[in-house]
């Protein structure tokens, strides 16, 4: 997943104004009726929630908006040049050069306008007086803003899974809702985040799916420590421990460690600690009362306490 892009944007530059004269029958010294040139194009920014990836950004990396349109005789205006609309994924945060943000897109359709095209030129008609009525004097357009952005993507959800490796999260994620992740019994399996957009009695709302958490996963091991920003806009998270663990509050302890190590604002989050894979008949099943907290034992194989972790997770939304 492309979740970070570097892009170059540049409005377009005014059209310059025009230096002409009337000319007509028997008006052989017609005044001045350079026309004005038209302002350059913005660029605009709008944020939908029909892209998931800054993918295309890597590919282009240069964005010019159109140019206006130089002045005309007649006293005409230049054409403007054409806005330029940017998309970008819901959960986009730009930043400016100063590493300072400038928008946080958080709803489908939201616009900024971040870069303004430059003004056009007057023309000549503009600078005739009493004292000079055969101006040949007209305004250049000005330059339209220019500047590199950092867009850096998190994702939107209200729900987040988190675990080791393996825990289950993933055939979770494929059972309460559409989303199909790769499903296998080996670790990493997930490798980028995953949304799954969940129905149950009448509330709707996103969960999150992201690769399992290892220690040392906050400062860079394994996969998880990449995308722990995008549960970090969640209102709730699922903290999976595998029935299968040989000890099952040392696994829930590294998960917790690592939320507290990347950000304490995260682990604060209200949390729903669940056994899973708890159909398996396996001796580790013994250590399930040891794990204080644990709130359910599920199974997303046989649905066990499915509908019951919903019920629980619809009740922080």
């Amino acid at each position: 997943m492309i979740d970070k892009a570097k892009i170059f944007i540049s409005a377009g530059k005014g059209g310059n104004g025009l230096v002409s004269f009337r000319r007509e029958k028997y008006v052989p010294k017609g005044g001045p009726d350079g026309g004005d040139g038209g302002n350059g194009g913005n660029i605009i920014l709008v944020a939908t929630r029909n892209l998931n990836t800054l993918f295309d950004h890597n590919r282009q990396k240069k964005y010019q908006a159109e140019n206006g349109a130089p002045g005309g005789p007649g006293k005409k205006t230049g054409k403007s040049g054409q806005d330029l609309v940017i998309h970008l994924p819901v959960g986009t945060i730009v930043r400016n050069e100063d590493n300072k943000k400038i928008a946080d897109l958080t709803k489908d359709g939201q616009e900024l306008l971040v870069a303004r095209g430059g003004k056009g030129g007057r023309g000549n008609v503009h600078f005739s007086s009493s004292t000079n009525r055969v101006p040949r004097t007209a305004e250049k357009g000005e330059a339209g803003q220019a500047m590199t952005l950092y867009l850096d993507l998190k994702l939107m959800a209200d729900v987040g899974l988190i675990g080791l490796p393996n825990s289950g999260k993933s055939t979770l994620l494929a059972t309460i809702s559409q989303a199909q992740p790769k499903i296998a019994d080996y670790p990493f399996t997930t490798l980028e985040p995953v949304i799954g957009i969940v129905k149950h009695k009448g509330v709707t709302f996103a969960v999150a799916d992201i690769p399992g958490l290892i220690s040392g996963a906050a400062s860079g091991k394994g996969l998880g420590h990449r995308f722990l920003k995008h549960i970090e806009r969640t209102k709730i998270l699922v903290h999976l421990v595998s029935a299968e663990s040989k000890d099952l509050l040392a696994d829930a302890k590294i998960v917790r460690r690592e939320l507290v190590l990347f950000s304490k604002r995260l682990a604060k989050k209200p949390c729903i600690l669940v056994i899973s894979k708890s159909d398996l008949d396996i001796k580790s099943k013994a250590n399930s009362n040891k794990l204080e907290g644990a709130q359910l034992e599920i199974s997303a194989t046989n649905s066990k306490n499915i509908d019951k972790l919903l019920d629980l997770i619809i009740s922080y939304l």
